[in-house]
């Protein structure tokens, strides 16, 4: 059943565990988003990004998303990191039940008014809206923040900001990364500066940027990487612990973002099928691994976030 993001993460704040919140492009990412989420009885956020509805369309996804959410489960289908405020304002006229506005890189000014434009709008549809303060680095889809633009969240900027914009959400920088190269030295996130806003912000805090990289997965990937030219692929890729994970979410963080995770395993899967079914060329089983991979992974990552049976 479709139901919003701030509802759902009121029921996290309560019981004290975070939400995932899954990018999905195609069908086979949201089937395996949804049906492990229906086994693992917990609530799902499905996320699609700008890049994604250039890619698939706007109402495709929809329809899937809606069709899918037919499962005794509550899900919310939230757009991740909007930028363009007409696709935003598309997004919520259209049937998504929550919505991100990405201002971290604007000025604070500039920020706050147009989270406030976005909210305004959503609050006519009892859409969510999740708002960031703090620029987190890396790359991922449509989304760049290169080191020397990146800031850590300011925890009484913070505070002042989700005052002055309303949002129902609001998403930190305390040392994660986009893309599935977050960490060059010591994984380690900022879990004092993570306490401090948990203290002042009176809304559910979201992590984006904290894809774990599982390194068994990584290690899969290089099989027959010389047969396919490909053993560059991934080199120095590394994530978020699930140490610092658990300790994010005891320290407030209630929403976790979950891209790359899903890409490794699609990724791999795909290897797999391609370099050991030689004979096939059946779409539908040579997506087959990638399918159970990312089933894996987002049943791992539920039952480290806490989520498990929650629905």
């Amino acid at each position: 059943m479709l139901t919003t993001l701030k509802k759902i993460l009121f029921r996290a704040e309560r019981g004290g565990y975070a939400v995932g919140a899954f990018n999905i492009n195609n069908l086979e990412i949201l089937q395996a988003v949804i049906e492990t989420a229906v086994e693992e009885r917990s609530p799902v956020i499905i996320q699609t990004s700008e890049g994604a509805i250039e890619y698939a369309g706007l109402d495709y996804l929809i329809a899937m998303v809606n069709l899918a959410a037919k499962s005794p489960i509550p899900v919310v289908l939230h757009l991740d990191h909007g930028k363009n405020l007409k696709l935003i304002k598309r997004a919520i006229t259209a049937g998504y039940t929550s919505v991100m506005y990405d201002g971290s890189l604007l000025p604070y000014k500039q920020n706050v008014a147009n989270t406030r434009r976005v909210v305004s709008w959503a609050k006519l549809k009892g859409v969510s809206v999740e708002a960031e303060i703090g620029a987190i680095k890396g790359i991922e889809d449509l989304v760049t923040v290169d080191e020397k633009r990146a800031f850590y969240t300011n925890p009484e900027e913070a505070q002042r900001f989700a005052i002055e914009t309303g949002c129902d959400a609001l998403a930190v920088s305390i040392g994660t990364a986009h893309g599935a190269y977050k960490f060059k030295e010591e994984a380690k996130l900022d879990i004092a500066r993570l306490k401090k806003i948990d203290q002042l912000v009176r809304v559910p805090l979201v992590l984006h940027g904290a894809s774990e990289i599982d390194q068994e997965l990584v290690n899969e990937s290089k099989e027959y990487c010389e047969r396919l030219g490909d053993c560059g692929r991934l080199k120095g890729a590394k994530g978020v612990p699930d140490s610092e994970i658990r300790r994010a979410i005891k320290a407030g963080i209630r929403k976790i973002n979950i891209d790359s995770d899903l890409r490794l395993a699609f990724t791999v899967g795909l290897r797999q099928a391609l370099t050991e079914m030689t004979d096939e060329i059946d779409p539908r089983k040579l997506l087959t691994p990638s399918k159970a991979l990312m089933k894996a992974t987002v049943r791992d990552r539920m039952r480290v976030f806490g989520c498990k049976g929650q629905a």
